[in-house]
């Protein structure tokens, strides 16, 4: 099972975070071995959360079904940063507003726009700012690339796909800095968007340049960070420009993901399950020690259960396996005995004779796995398992999908868990999707409308729910 997977975290942003776990930890326990699909069954520790006393009561709604799910964020441990709906529309009229998008979507050969999620994902802010008269000077990367200017890394294609959308002309500015695009900012009407071209062009971008910061920075009086998919990155464009811009704020997309993301996670409706797939536990270890300090359960899948079922000596077969992080998987099992966290992981799973979606497949114990066959997606027992698990909670997080689920005969249990976080959003429950192969996963399931909120960021969801700071988010004003 491969995939990046990403977990929850009591999350900091260059924003400050304080969980005072109490001292108290009851671990009532009634195990035999958490490597047999059987649950740690420990008594959860009650956990103190401090809001700052400044903060303001603002609620989140996701519509989807029959109830409405909401976000307080009263109750979050996050100090909030300022966001572009705390400034009066007046503060934005005749302003010139540099807008730091992230709009690297797909391209195919023809330079066509594959999937424009992004895009569209960044429409409301951009929107918001033309509705109020602002001057807007959008700003994004496409791609990587190695050597100045290419025309496969052009933001043409996505000019045009805004014009559509914001229902009028989308200029392309010929760079992102000179006197040429300076010209064509100071020639902005109030309500008119200009699209710098990509900023990546520029290896000074990606250094975090004084000079080159500077240089974006210039005649803009408005600073609003939207891309959180690059908030992780110390770049000009997302960090170094907030220093000689006076207002700095966050835009409607990065401020939901704040909300969600860290609000929600750190402060969640009870009981609080985390679902965390992917193929390796040594790419996930930060993510599932900070879950253990705000859920109730963690539900395990994908490629890393194969460590800690052999850890606890099981037979695995020839399913993917660190051998080097046996002691890690060791060690997380005894972290959540102390920090009283129900661990789960399958009872069965999907084995494959070889890794390809043609493969013969059978359905064996978790445990005990045949020589030759490799575990590529929890079996029909391990997903009534997890929806007996998931039942009757309310904020679920889930990050890395149950299997490979790219291959037909290994989707069904990623397709099962997705089905399940639907219903539950539809009763109620707070349902994140936390970014990566997580959202793949949705989406070919054709239910990510069905989520309280999916993410568009990989790593910086990652290091967000880690509890990592994120330069994009510490640039900006605090609320």
């Amino acid at each position: 099972m491969e995939t990046l997977a990403m977990g929850s975290a009591v999350a900091a942003t260059g924003l400050t975070t304080r969980v005072a776990t109490q001292a108290a930890v009851q671990s009532r326990t009634t195990v035999s071995s958490a490597f047999v699909g059987k649950s740690l069954r420990l008594k959860t520790s009650g956990v103190s959360l401090a809001a700052p006393a400044q903060q303001k009561l603002r609620v989140i709604r996701a519509d989807a079904g029959a109830q409405t799910a909401q976000v307080d964020t009263k109750a979050s441990t996050v100090a909030r940063k300022a966001n572009v709906n705390d400034l009066p529309g007046s503060e934005f009229e005749g302003k010139t507003v540099f807008v730091r998008a992230d709009l690297n979507v797909p391209l195919d050969k023809s330079l066509n726009i594959t999937d424009d999620t992004r895009i569209r994902a960044s429409v409301p802010t951009i929107q918001l700012l033309v509705k109020n008269g602002a001057k807007v000077v959008l700003a994004s990367h496409l791609g990587r690339p190695k050597s100045g200017p290419e025309d496969k890394f052009s933001l043409k294609p996505v000019a045009g796909r805004l014009s559509e959308l914001l229902g009028q002309t989308v200029e392309l500015a010929p760079d992102s800095i000179g006197p040429e695009v300076e010209s064509k900012i100071a020639a902005l009407k109030g309500g008119q968007v200009l699209l710098l071209e990509n900023v990546r062009f520029y290896k000074e971008e990606e250094k975090n340049d004084v000079e080159f910061s500077k240089k974006l920075a210039k005649n803009i009086d408005i600073f609003v960070n939207d891309a959180f998919g690059t908030a992780h990155r110390a770049h000009s464009s997302t960090a170094g420009i907030a220093e000689f811009v006076n207002k700095k704020v966050a835009g409607l997309l990065l401020e939901k993901e704040l909300t969600y993301l860290a609000g929600a996670v750190s402060a969640p409706a009870k009981p609080f399950v985390a679902i965390v797939g992917g193929s390796k536990v040594s790419s996930k270890i930060t993510v599932i020690e900070s879950l253990m300090s705000v859920c109730d359960k963690v539900i395990l899948g994908g490629g890393m259960i194969f460590t800690f079922f052999k850890a606890d000596g099981k037979n695995v077969g020839g399913s993917l396996v660190e051998d080097d992080k046996i002691d890690l998987a060791k060690n997380l099992v005894a972290m959540a005995k102390e920090k009283g966290v129900e661990l789960i992981l399958p009872v069965d799973v999907i084995a494959a004779d070889k890794f390809a979606p043609d493969a013969a497949t059978q359905i064996t114990s978790s445990s005990d796995i045949p020589e030759g066959w490799m575990g590529l997606d929890i079996g029909p027992d391990s997903i009534k398992q997890f929806q007996d698990a998931l039942k009757g909670s309310k904020t679920v997080l889930w990050n890395g999908p149950m299997g490979v689920f790219e291959f037909k005969a290994f989707a069904e249990g990623t397709t099962a868990i997705a089905k399940t976080l639907a219903g539950l959003t539809k009763e109620g429950a707070i349902t994140i999707i936390g970014g990566g192969d997580s959202v793949a996963a949705v989406e070919q399931a054709g239910l990510a409308s069905e989520m309280s909120h999916v993410s568009t960021g990989g790593g910086a969801s990652l290091e967000l729910l880690e509890g990592k700071v994120l330069p994009g988010v510490a640039a900006l004003d605090d609320f």
